[in-house]
């Protein structure tokens, strides 16, 4: 027991954050490039798979919650079990529609009404973890191992971003082109998901630390359980309060605009047939050059701009970043109107928009965490993720419907017009920050 309390944060930082990762990754983006590939049309894909991101947004709400009931590894290891289980059934579930009914398009959402389900139960399951698991590492070992393990600690997400975004949609590509079956590539590559984040549930049931500060808060009386929920009442109410409140919500909601479209509407372009617009690319290439080449550009971007903006700090970061979330937008207005054909290019365009993307991502990180300064740092900074989780889902609600209304050529156009609400926005917030706020 003594042992299992004092593990070294090797045996379970890493895992701990493969498993935050992976059903993440699941659940927004293989479910985007499977509902795609199985015939869904982009307006009904684009609308169901944006509610699955619900559970991120009211997450701050429940994490009082995890806070005093049961402890944080208890937590942690019953939603991974749930996470498991829905897994498997969402493997053994998964409907097989008709390969005419792929290749016409318009294959109905009502078909997958219970694969819906199960995502969404996986959805509440795995945003429950991430706030498990962020507690509980800041329990489990000292403020200086802390410090030490938050590069480990990011790295395993990134890999957990580049398995689930790449190499399990590079299973389904091969396994399709053996096959032709679409439907079972996607059962075999949710089987090998669930596979893989079952090893990981049974290695944490049996070695992730007990340790002696993980205890839950309630008190015998539950007024620790009260004081939480009037902290976080307190911490609503002060937020709302702050100075500049208005304006922050607009620049947390507006910033990402343009990113809020493209996200949704990047995988169904790059694997649909030319003659609808798209660059009509196979299901395992879209796993490189997409989910490994372009997630792998996205982490460059945010590494050097976590650097650039630490050096200048974020006002004389910010109209940089601002351009780079908005100018690389074009690379996607390149491929809709010349549709090339050579995967080298393709690959270059996406990594050029990611890598602005996540350069530019810096500012916004770096803001929401500007405005939470004060009493209620923690709280308020968890009302701007629930608020940074809307800027995608609001967009995202649409983009398919818009795109099926006006093309894939005229949609990144509208794109590059979201723009400008990036650069409006940015003009009016660039004038209340603090000049010397991010400079190391």
């Amino acid at each position: 027991m003594n042992k299992l309390k004092e593990a070294s944060p090797w045996l379970w930082v890493p895992t701990l954050y493969l498993a935050e990762g992976i059903p993440y990754f699941v659940v927004n983006n293989i479910s985007v490039m499977m509902f795609t590939k199985m015939g869904v049309p982009n307006g009904d894909m684009s609308f169901f798979t944006t509610l699955l991101y619900f559970p991120w947004f009211l997450k701050g709400v429940w994490s009082p919650i995890v806070d005093v009931v049961k402890t944080k590894r208890w937590w942690i290891v019953t939603m991974q079990i749930l996470i498991t289980a829905m897994l498997v059934l969402l493997t053994v579930t998964l409907p097989h529609p008709s390969a005419a009914m792929i290749a016409s398009g318009e294959t109905h959402i009502s078909m997958f009404l219970f694969t819906l389900i199960l995502f969404i139960c996986a959805a509440f399951a795995s945003a429950t973890h991430d706030i498990a698991a962020d507690g509980y590492y800041m329990l489990a070992h000292s403020p200086s191992s802390q410090a030490a393990f938050i590069g480990i600690r990011s790295t395993f997400y990134r890999i957990a971003s580049i398995f689930g975004q790449g190499v399990l949609v590079l299973i389904a590509g091969l396994i399709e082109k053996q096959t032709g079956n679409i439907p079972m590539s996607w059962q075999i590559t949710l089987g090998v998901a669930a596979v893989i984040f079952f090893l990981i549930t049974l290695y944490h049931i049996f070695f992730l630390p007990k340790p002696a500060s993980d205890a839950p808060r309630t008190n015998s009386d539950g007024s620790s359980a009260k004081s939480n929920l009037v902290e976080l009442g307190n911490s609503f109410v002060t937020f709302f309060r702050k100075p500049g409140f208005w304006l922050a919500v607009a620049f947390m909601l507006l910033f990402r605009l343009p990113e809020g479209f493209l996200i949704k509407l990047c995988q169904p372009f790059l694997v649909q047939p030319v003659t609808s617009g798209g660059l009509g690319l196979d299901t395992e290439i879209v796993g490189l050059v997409y989910g490994t080449f372009g997630v792998i550009a996205l982490l460059a971007g945010g590494i050097l701009g976590g650097i650039y903006a630490s050096r200048v700090g974020l006002k004389k970061s910010i109209w940089l970043m601002a351009g780079c979330m908005t100018l690389p937008c074009l690379a996607f207005v390149y491929l809709a109107l010349f549709q090339p054909e050579n995967v080298a290019i393709i690959s270059v365009a996406v990594c050029i928009e990611q890598f602005g993307y996540g350069f530019g991502f810096t500012a916004y990180m770096l803001y929401m965490m500007y405005f939470s300064e004060g009493e209620f740092k923690t709280s308020h900074y968890a009302i701007c993720t629930a608020f940074m989780a809307l800027s995608m889902m609001l967009p995202g609600f649409v983009a398919g419907y818009i795109q099926e209304a006006i093309g894939y050529v005229n949609f990144f156009w509208m794109v590059m017009v979201c723009c400008l609400a990036t650069l409006f926005i940015t003009y009016f917030v660039d004038k209340r920050i603090d000049p010397e706020y991010g400079k190391k």
